[in-house]
């Protein structure tokens, strides 16, 4: 089991996952999600963006830190290299 963490003040679990890919798709929609309220200018990130992490087994796997760029689409912060072989 992972749990996905948004981990500004305070911290707040978002979400659980049952893999990691699962875990990296759930990190990759808050980060979608955070592109469009800066969009819409409905939340500022301010200059240090966001924070997740993603725990399993007691420790921190991966930290992301996403700053919405507002002058282009979204692109996955996710790359494939990331994802599990299939």
């Amino acid at each position: 089991m992972f749990e996905i963490w948004e981990t500004g003040e305070p911290a707040r679990l978002i979400s659980e996952a049952r893999s990691l890919d699962q875990a990296l798709e759930k990190v990759d929609t808050m980060c979608r999600l955070r592109h469009d309220q800066a969009v819409a200018q409905i939340e500022d990130g301010g200059a240090g963006g966001y924070s997740f992490e993603i725990r399993g087994g007691g420790r921190v796997l991966a930290r992301l830190t996403y700053v919405p760029d507002t002058t282009r689409a979204y692109r996955s912060v996710i790359t494939e290299g990331l994802r599990s072989p299939r």
